[in-house]
């Protein structure tokens, strides 16, 4: 076991180089099965996310090469079997696009129930809905999806509520379906444009991505390409919100500021300097932290996996915070530990009340999911003592070299292995 530990009070200072985006990342990696020649991603993150994505596909068959620390070769002509391993895919949420992706080659596909981050209930009725609009049936047996098509045919798919995962998955069932599709209630977050932009550099023809309506044209070959990934936003957020807390002055690398403007509005009402540029924004603060009202929404909003982090901040700003929750029914777990903290922090239904302190202290603490984690690991940096923060697998899931980033900023963090006390491993080791 291993467990993160931070000597806080250390304002960050240098600069720092965001990598790419998961969310776009792991939908990219399943739309790999349909393309007919080899593809190369240039800038694939070290995360755990990727590697378990990776696993999967070589599960099936695939062919895939590390070409170097960050570029990887997909070969997926191998794939016989349209099936995702029963464990394998109840392990994160992102298995859900190989249905998808499955599907729009094979028409067919066997995955389970995604797993991953314990966000409350999170359905894929609308992943269905627009299988089913494209001929595909589906069963539920044991917990595992199947869809079968004889053939999938493009039809008219209208959303009935904002889904990052049901636009993607059916764009991924759409591509290669015949004639054309037409999306509509869609979600515009930057990933589901970067990946049309990423089939669309393959040979697809998507248009509309970033829009409330995509239009689909299906095709019957996709070529191999050389493709780089966009920035990762919410890895950009939480490194300017930790620059905030701590009091620090830095310079984020590898940003895309477009992706950014809901959270540069949040952090400069809180009081936060924030200036942009062309592919960089230097983050810093000159006084007080202001208390604030913010609520998460789809894209362009301010979005929930940086509801965290954002809520983390305004423990330490001046009067009463409220941050509502729009997109998930279970996402406050974090507020527990930072009450261990020093934090005033108190969950009401979908909100969470904050009342300013004057300082956060150091305590030990868990992760519960993927940007609590990263909240830790904020609130950690600008406590006052030493924090330990256990479950870290949650964050590795999603941020790449964390602790020699956050080192490279001149922050007192390290990586700790630790003995296992459970029982099981207690008699293992008798």
């Amino acid at each position: 076991m291993e467990k993160i530990v931070i000597r806080g009070g250390v304002p960050l200072s240098g600069s720092v180089t965001i990598s790419a985006a998961k969310n776009a990342v792991l939908p990219i990696v399943a739309a790999t099965i349909l393309c007919d020649e080899p593809v190369v991603l240039e800038n694939c993150p070290q995360i755990s996310d990727i590697t378990f994505c990776l696993k999967i596909l070589s599960s099936m068959g695939a062919d895939i090469r590390m070409l170097s620390k960050n570029k990887v070769r997909f070969d997926t002509r191998s794939l016989r079997i349209p099936k995702v391993p029963y464990e394998m895919a109840t392990a994160f949420r992102a298995s859900s696009y190989f249905l998808g992706a499955l599907l729009g080659r094979f028409h067919e596909a066997h995955v389970a129930m995604p797993g991953g981050c314990d966000l409350g209930d999170r359905p894929i009725d609308q992943h269905l809905k627009a299988f089913t609009a494209l001929g595909a049936e589906n069963t539920l047996d044991g917990g595992e999806v199947s869809l079968y098509a004889d053939k999938l045919i493009g039809s008219l798919v209208y959303f009935d509520m904002n889904s990052v995962g049901a636009t993607i998955n059916a764009i991924l069932a759409a591509v290669k379906a015949d004639g054309y599709t037409v999306l509509e209630n869609c979600a515009k977050e930057p990933h589901v444009v970067d990946v049309a932009n990423f089939l669309n550099s393959m040979g697809a023809e998507i248009m509309g991505a970033g829009t409330d309506t995509i239009k689909i044209k299906g095709v019957k070959y996709l070529k191999g390409v050389e493709y780089s990934v966009i920035p990762d936003q919410i890895e950009a957020g939480t490194y300017m919100v930790a620059a905030a807390m701590t009091g620090g002055d830095i310079i984020v690398k590898n940003v895309i500021p477009k992706h950014l403007e809901s959270i540069i509005v949040a952090l400069r009402k809180i009081g936060v300097t924030v200036e942009e540029f062309d592919d960089s924004v230097r983050v810093y603060t000159t006084g007080d932290l202001r208390n604030t009202k913010i609520r998460t929404m789809a894209h362009p909003g301010f979005p929930t996996d940086m509801q965290p982090q954002i809520s983390t901040l305004l423990t330490l700003a001046k009067g009463t915070s409220i941050v509502t929750e729009e997109i998930f029914d279970s996402r406050f777990a974090y507020a527990k530990e930072l009450r261990r903290m020093g934090a005033n922090i108190n969950v009401n239904g979908k909100a969470v009340c904050i009342e300013g302190v004057d300082k956060l202290s150091g305590a030990p603490v868990n992760a519960s999911d993927l940007r609590a984690g990263a909240a830790l690991v904020i609130a950690g940096l600008a406590a006052e003592g030493t924090t330990e923060i256990g479950n870290i697998h949650f964050i590795e899931r999603g941020y790449e070299n964390i602790v020699e980033k956050f080192s490279g900023l001149g922050a007192n963090i390290k990586l700790v292995h630790t003995i296992d006390y459970s029982d099981n491993e207690i008699k293992k080791n008798a």
